[in-house]
């Protein structure tokens, strides 16, 4: 049987605009992930990691022209969200040169050996070291941030994990491309150009999950594609690390005094929020607990002039406009839902923004409202209105795990009134934003994106410095001659990296 064509799609006619590869079989996924295995040695320079990562955010960048274009035609994001996807996914890979400079990620703690100890204390000296092949589902909503050359790929590099991509299906030639340009990256620095390739095709997803030389995944897609493939993780011969972004409500809560002060601008604030990228970001606020009564009102009335001013939009694919049509007119049609401006279908490639709104109570117990609990793809959120702290509170603890939580707040509740509402999402997410909104992730030290299932299956994050510790186990060596010790945690320290000593940072 021949193999599967691949064809890159433009998301704005539903019509095909080349073949850009063909699935890969299983013997083919075998050859890239054993060619991966061959090569790991090679990134175990730091200093030639650290180049190599910095040369591939110059090439990104160089090509910034050629990627906008593919990216473009093939998830209709438009060039100035791209553009700024690229300076991001470049940002990422030199944050991540950075940090294999540094480091510290290496967590090393060399306990000198203390006979007066009870029990006595041999010498033991700690260090991260690389886990091995390292496999990255590659997102639909993210064609650079979150796919070839984005978080996941960057940071298992920096840790020394050779990449095999599962490339999306929704912008195949985007990630030819991106790879292409991480290998050239790769070849200028004397690594070999297989510590990152890439293979197309939902079986070869599947395979590689599978694959006895793959010693880890990171994904970000949806609960059921990720939690299938978690789950063939772990029922391995021997299991591997999944580190899974599956869905994400992002609830916000909106006080009354907050909605009091200024409904008004919440309300646009979330309308902005709510419908950027067509509603795509994982990150979107999904669902809101906004008070009843008069402040509420002009929230939504606020709310409603926003999104009304919404063009209509292109999803990143087909599939995905009609799973969202479908989505919202399942919501729409239960009791006591009202849309204030109808979400649906646009036209025969676009979707058109809107929200529901419901009354809190038919949310606290279980119902055939809990659809409305559950993520909906796209540009729709739903407001739930409350008459009392108490709804509140029963509504939250009916929600499932989620990247963010959102408490918005008046001036005067930041005296610390609001504390015990913060104290309420605080176990919901992985971000907590006060007064702000939560599309928008930047790549900082101090991130956190990931969160409690479903919105992740691990306690890690995806985004900021400490994801490269996804890819890293620790290993200790006790009473080891000086000359068998790996050069970081020899006793001279002749690489000049950060260590606890003793108990005490030197």
């Amino acid at each position: 049987m021949a193999a599967a064509p691949v064809w890159s799609v433009d998301p704005r006619t539903g019509n095909p605009r080349e073949q850009v590869a063909v699935e890969a079989t299983a013997e083919e996924v075998d050859r890239a992930v054993r060619a991966a295995h061959a090569v790991r040695d090679a990134l175990a320079d730091r200093t030639v990691r650290a180049a190599f990562l910095r040369t591939a955010a110059e090439l990104l960048s160089g090509a910034e022209e050629h990627v906008v274009e593919a990216a473009d035609a093939e998830t209709a994001l438009g060039p100035a969200r791209l553009t700024g996807e690229l300076a991001r996914t470049a940002a990422q890979l030199r944050a991540f040169a950075e940090v294999v400079e540094e480091g510290a990620y290496l967590d090393i703690h060399i306990d000198h050996e203390d006979g007066t100890r009870t029990p006595p204390w041999p010498d033991l000296r700690r260090v991260k070291i690389p886990l091995g092949v390292v496999v990255v589902y590659a997102a639909s909503n993210f064609p650079l941030a979150f796919s070839v050359p984005g978080g996941d790929t960057a940071s298992a590099l920096a840790a020394g994990c050779p990449v095999v991509v599962k490339a999306h299906p929704d912008h195949p030639a985007t990630s030819e491309l991106c790879a292409s340009l991480l290998r050239r990256a790769a070849a200028r620095h004397g690594l070999p150009e297989d510590v990152v390739s890439v293979v197309h095709g939902f079986d070869a997803g599947v395979e590689l999950v599978k694959h006895p030389l793959v010693a880890a995944a990171g994904f970000t897609g949806s609960v059921r594609g990720g939690r299938a493939l978690f789950d063939a993780a772990a029922a391995r011969p021997v299991p591997i690390p999944f580190h899974g972004e599956l869905g994400s409500l992002n609830p916000v809560v909106v006080t009354e005094a907050a909605a009091a002060e200024r409904g008004e601008q919440i309300g646009a604030g979330l309308g902005g929020s709510m419908t950027m990228g067509s509603g795509q970001f994982c990150t979107k606020p999904g669902f809101v607990l906004a008070p009843s009564g008069e402040a509420g009102d002009r929230l939504l009335k606020s709310l409603t002039e926003t999104v009304s001013g919404t063009g209509s939009g292109v999803m990143l694919d087909h599939r995905m406009r009609d799973a969202f049509v479908a989505g919202v007119t399942e919501r729409a049609a239960l009791p006591d839902v009202d849309a204030p401006v109808t979400p649906g279908a646009g036209g025969e490639h676009t979707v058109s923004a809107g929200f529901l709104t419901v009354p809190a109570s038919r949310l606290a117990e279980a119902g055939p409202h809990d659809a409305l609990l559950e993520e909906c793809f796209g540009p729709v959120t739903v407001v739930a209105r409350y008459d009392s702290e108490a709804e509140i509170t029963a509504v939250l603890s009916r929600l499932p795990g989620n990247l963010t939580a959102t408490l918005q707040i008046a001036t005067e509740e930041a005296d610390g009134s609001a504390a015990g509402l913060l104290a309420e999402l605080t176990p919901l997410a992985g971000r907590i934003l006060v007064n702000g909104w939560p599309t928008g992730v930047a790549v900082a030290p101090a991130q956190h994106h990931g969160g409690p299932y479903p919105a992740t299956t691990s306690t890690s994050t995806s985004v900021g410095a400490t994801a490269v510790e996804r890819w890293l186990r620790p290993v200790s060596y006790q009473s080891t001659p000086e000359a068998l010790l790996p050069p970081e945690l020899r006793e001279d320290n002749p690489l000049g990296l950060p260590r606890r000593v003793d108990g005490r940072l030197k």
